[in-house]
């Protein structure tokens, strides 16, 4: 009986200690704060999404969107301004990182005032190119020309080493300009679940820097100027999932960009929806007041959309 128990409490002894190493320590062996490096990185792999069959979607929409980073809600998304803080990163850095590390990049739409993305038989842009999109010089020389040099350019291309590279030293400047982005979303209906679902299918990075050119414009082609590109949004959510958000009011509540996005800590306004026009909201109202009114009137009938659907 005694060689029993003597069994037993090795036993759960083991189990204890087995126990101790799969807790995660707040802090590392070192003594500073754990910030889950590793498994973010091995977790962005295995990145989950909830499966909708084609038959159970019985609505959907297609909503354009404009994340403002001015607006309060948003201030975690454009911090920190400085390009190589060790722990978190803004949302266009972490972009650009991205880039870097080989995500595809779509040309904006050649059609002027169409801010649609375009993805369906359509390359990925070459990566000699999108240097020159990332061009800091507006007087549209690009410095000395060189797309493995240039310092006008935030990201340089070696066509030797196939490498991409971050180059600093226009980035603070041309970050100050870099204060929105649009995104397209779907919202649909799935009967399976009895409920709504929203998801981002793409997202572009908007440059607001000498704004001076857009005025007598008609809005839409304001908008479109201020596009920079285009990238499929499931193509940026692995790295999106490897950056911590800059925590707001409380450090030991992180959440990762990936997070932040899915649980829609973001604040946001509409622009437009696919409609039988192909017109956005800005085309279809005159004066600043109309546009407010016209998007409220989409806010509410999407909010309305669930209670139809259950009532029908």
């Amino acid at each position: 009986m005694k060689k029993i128990s003597i069994f037993v409490l090795a036993l759960l002894s083991c189990f204890a200690t087995y126990a101790q190493h799969n807790v995660r320590s707040f802090f590392d062996d070192m003594g500073i704060v754990n910030l889950e490096t590793q498994e973010l990185k091995e977790s962005s792999d295995t990145l989950v999404s909830v499966f909708h069959r084609a038959d159970d979607v019985v609505w959907s929409r297609v909503v354009y969107r404009i994340i403002d980073m001015r607006f309060k809600q948003n201030y975690q998304l454009y911090t920190p301004v400085s390009a190589e803080d060790p722990m978190y990163s803004s949302l266009f850095r972490t972009m650009l990182r991205a880039i870097e590390q080989g995500m595809p990049v779509y040309e904006k739409s050649t059609t002027v005032g169409d801010i649609r993305p375009y993805f369906i038989n359509v390359s990925p842009m070459p990566k000699d190119v999108i240097p020159t999109v990332l061009n800091t010089d507006r007087t549209g020389e690009l410095g000395d020309g060189n797309i493995a040099t240039s310092e006008y350019m935030l990201l340089n291309y070696n066509a030797k080493t196939d490498k991409m590279t971050f180059n600093g030293y226009s980035y603070n400047g041309f970050v100050r300009n870099q204060l929105k982005f649009m995104i397209q979303e779907i919202i649909f209906f799935d009967r399976h679940y009895s409920r709504l679902f929203s998801k981002v299918l793409a997202i572009a990075p908007m440059n607001t820097d000498n704004a001076n050119i857009y005025e007598g414009m008609p809005v839409m082609d304001a908008l479109y100027g201020q596009i920079l590109f285009w990238v499929v949004y499931d193509d940026f959510r692995p790295y999106m999932a490897q950056q911590y958000v800059t925590p707001r009011g409380n450090d030991s509540k992180r959440v990762t960009f990936d997070d932040f996005f899915a649980l829609k800590k973001y604040s946001s306004y509409v622009v437009g929806v696919n409609n039988v026009y192909s017109r956005m909201v800005p085309e279809l109202a005159d004066t600043y007041e109309e546009i407010q009114r016209e998007q409220r009137r989409i806010e509410t009938e999407l909010l309305n959309v669930e209670q139809d659907l259950w009532e029908y």
